[in-house]
């Protein structure tokens, strides 16, 4: 028996349920490294693989979720002896009556740009246990709990790169449908067939109730077998429980395989006796054959961008013919390029083109540079441009998402470096109707060559729906007959090879006046011959006014809503620019951004020049109280109203700080007010070592001008208590994660109320409810990081 069997079978598939939950009960110490457990209490798990499997599952996962060098570095053992001594004791329970997989759960630290760690490092932890793993005799990986999907990726190729594991990735969703870090289900499921997973799916978080939604998302993306490992419901705050019976937890769940899902198990809460039951539920069921339609798409971690109408790329980011640029690339300056791709999504791009070579810099370094830079701020998908393969495998291994790789073309030598590349990265690819001898001047050479490409990259196990055909656009004043080969050239390629087209539409009028009356008529022209995604400058009104009015006259924008959107408040020039152009807005070329504006577009260099300038004018508070944390306000507003994520919110912060920084090195020791609005002590409660929600909120804390006081996780109520009278602390704040020490929080909360402390406190932490927190004392809960500088706002307020 092996996962690829079981997946082919079409059968159910029943996993194991909670381990966490059933060390517990066993005894496991409350802030115990559950991982230690094979080596100091091995019966018991013994027990628990043996109670699992009694109750049917044909997967058991080793107690090897955080057995990775970060959690285990201050436990004095090696993750080869912990890894090997769970999978050794998950095997002797299986005796051939289950598979043993190779649990792999999150590092616990933020990858850039969100966090500090580097992602090649992340590569290396999770390749290490991948490898003790494989040592130990594991059947499979199984990436879960993930709510960062570059984290996701990480591990995905620590485990491909490693090993032959086939291997089943599970992310972790809200009730908004995102995860922590604002990855959607479609994202993920992009993203990680692209790679190589041969199931993805669901755990943790929510209980079997909220399944539905994020099953029929992913269902809609992905081709791969679906797996459930929904918790017991919610927690029941006082420890005693979660809320779904295993009744109810097995029918709910078995039902779901009538939507596709074939892999089911349980996550915390969950118990032998809920897999017991959801066995005997599935017997009675069978997995529904769901037909699956996955349209041509490209995402980056938070958005899906399906090539189902003409979808603009915007072509800025090139040094070609562009001074500026090339100034700013021999230079270093990221923050040039965040300006042109920020300009370029707010006039209408749906992706960004990235293009860096020159041949006086490092391109690969420049690359990589500018693709986290530019994913750090927008979350418009990338065109990954450039024709070494090198600088291309750089760029793809730190893209978050799914990426297009511009470009192979028909000579086997260019395409055979570069598409399985192409495949190992999971990205889409443009064919360039190109060969050894040139462009051919006519469509139906250029349509044989994008026929040969297609054979090509679908002979790597390149999906066809992700092969895009470039027609190429020839300078119709030195090739007269051009513009008429490659309109014709794009019919035929759609409608014979049913394939995505691309097209660089400035080419056309090159050498010509009133180019910018060319290219739009082209433009118009090449869309109704079916071009898909043209690459052109968006900051051109009338560029984007002509794919605005294609899409109404062609009922795609219907009920004209997105023409509206874009003209129905405006006064619209008729007038057409007669260059090439670049009408770009000035902020985007000149570096004129208000303040409030780069803080929003969470540029650091930015935000720090700008306030450098006003400081000239303006009392530093000033800028404080009217810009920074005015503009930190709608960013806020906007992480509530889902339009931005916390990616975008920590950036900002990061742009803020900046600014911060700059106000506070202006600033003398002498009369002038200093930047700081209070001092708030922040823990994660005795017994948890679960921070980054505590570390977030500490970033934005300190991006409003408040000084925190971090006392760390695993933090006994008398230290935080001393720090709340040392500091004088109007605020105290407590995370926790771990049903266990919730009631750590409430003994750290009696404790500041026994001495005499007349601070306020809020709470936070995936456990928690607003009725939990009232009932052990809190002032406030905060359901997540901007909440608590809302309540940071009011404490200090009336403390004022």
């Amino acid at each position: 028996m092996d996962l690829n069997k079981l997946l082919t079978s079409g059968h159910p598939i029943l996993l194991d349920g909670a381990m966490g939950t059933m060390l517990q009960a066993k005894g496991l110490p409350t802030g115990a490294t559950p991982e230690l457990v094979a080596l100091e209490h091995p019966q018991w798990l013994l027990d628990i693989h043996t109670a699992y499997l009694d109750a049917g599952s044909q997967i058991v996962y080793a107690n090897t979720f955080g057995a990775n060098r970060e959690k285990l570095a201050h436990c004095g053992v090696t993750v080869e002896e912990v890894v090997q001594a769970a999978v050794s004791l998950a095997k002797q329970a299986a005796q051939g009556r289950g598979l043993v997989a190779l649990d792999i759960g999150p590092i616990g630290q933020l990858l850039q740009p969100t966090g500090t760690l580097e992602f090649e490092e992340a590569v290396d932890i999770f390749a290490q246990v991948v490898r003790a793993g494989v040592a130990a005799g594991a059947d499979l990986a199984v990436i879960e709990t993930m709510t960062d999907l570059q984290e996701a990726r990480a591990a995905l190729l620590a485990v491909k790169e490693n090993s032959s594991l086939p291997v089943m990735v599970t992310m972790t969703y809200e009730s908004t449908g995102r995860t922590f870090l604002g990855c959607s289900p479609a994202c993920a499921a992009l993203t990680l067939e692209g790679m190589g997973a041969d199931a993805i799916g669901i755990n943790c978080s929510l209980g079997p109730r909220e399944m539905p939604p994020l099953v029929e998302e992913l269902i809609a993306w992905t081709n791969l077998p679906i797996v459930l490992k929904p918790n017991a419901g919610l927690p029941h705050p006082d420890g005693s429980g979660y809320d779904i019976t295993p009744e109810e937890f097995a029918q709910s769940l078995a039902s779901l395989a009538q939507m596709g899902v074939q892999v089911f198990g349980g996550c915390c809460g969950t118990t032998p006796e809920y897999i017991r039951l959801l066995r005997e539920a599935l017997s009675q069921t069978q997995v529904r054959q769901v037909p699956r339609h996955v349209p041509p798409a490209v995402c980056s971690a938070t958005k899906v961008v399906p090539i189902d109408r003409v979808r603009v790329i915007g072509e800025r980011i090139n040094p070609t013919g562009k001074r500026l640029m090339k100034e700013a690339l021999r230079r270093g300056d990221v923050d040039y390029m965040l300006g042109q791709a920020l300009a370029q999504v707010d006039a209408g791009a749906d992706l960004l083109d990235v293009n860096v070579g020159l041949p006086d810099i490092d391109e690969a370094e420049m690359m990589v540079a500018a693709v986290k830079a530019i994913q750090g701020v927008t979350d418009a998908p990338l065109q990954l441009d450039s024709t070494d393969p090198v600088v291309l495998e750089r760029a793809l291994r730190v893209y978050c998402g799914k990426a297009i790789v511009n470009s192979v073309n028909g000579e086997d030598a260019t395409s055979d470096k570069i598409l399985p590349l192409v495949k190992q990265y999971g990205a889409a690819v443009v064919g360039l109707t190109l060969d050894e001898e040139g462009i051919p001047q006519t469509a139906q050479k250029r349509v044989d060559i994008a026929r040969h490409i297609l054979a090509r990259a679908m002979s790597y196990g390149i999906p066809k729906q992700d092969v895009y055909i470039d027609c190429l656009t020839l300078t119709v004043s030195a090739e007269p007959n051009g513009a008429v080969q490659t309109l014709q050239a794009l019919r035929q390629v759609k409608e014979e090879l049913g394939l995505k087209t691309v097209l660089g539409v400035s080419n056309i009028s090159f050498g010509l006046p009133a180019r910018g009356l060319v290219n739009q008529n082209f433009l118009t022209m090449a869309m109704a011959a079916g071009l898909d995604l043209p690459i052109l400058n968006p900051n051109v009104d009338a560029m984007m006014a002509a794919v605005r009015c294609y899409h109404l006259l062609t009922t795609v924008d219907e009920n004209a809503a997105d023409f509206i959107a874009a003209y129905g408040n405006a006064t619209v020039s008729t007038s057409i620019t007669t260059t090439a152009g670049t009408s770009a807005s000035p902020t985007s070329t000149s570096g004129t951004r208000t303040l409030e504006e780069a803080v929003v577009a969470g540029l650091k260099a930015e935000a720090a020049a700008s306030t450098h300038s006003l400081l000239e004018q303006r009392e530093p508070m000033d800028i404080v109280n009217e810009m920074l944390i005015p503009a930190l306000d709608k960013v806020g507003a906007d992480f509530e109203q889902n339009r931005v994520f916390l990616p975008q919110l920590i950036q900002s912060a990061g742009a803020a700080q900046a600014a911060f920084d700059v106000i506070r090195q202006h600033m003398t020791t002498g009369d002038q007010e200093q930047v700081d609005r209070g001092t708030i002590v922040i823990a994660t409660v005795k017994g948890d070592i679960h921070d980054i929600g505590k570390n977030i909120v500490k970033v934005l804390l300190e991006n409003y001008g408040y000084t925190v006081v971090d006392l760390g996780r695993d933090v006994d109520p008398q230290k935080v208590v001393e720090a709340a009278q040392r500091h004088q602390a109007p605020l105290v704040g407590l995370s926790a994660l771990m049903t266990t020490t919730v009631k750590n929080m409430e003994e750290t909360i009696a404790q500041l109320r026994q001495a005499g402390l007349a601070c306020k406190v809020m709470v936070g932490g995936a456990v928690l409810t607003p009725e939990y927190a009232a009932q052990i004392g809190a002032d406030f809960y905060a359901k997540d990081a901007k909440d608590s500088v809302d309540i940071a706002k009011r404490v200090f307020s009336t403390a004022m």
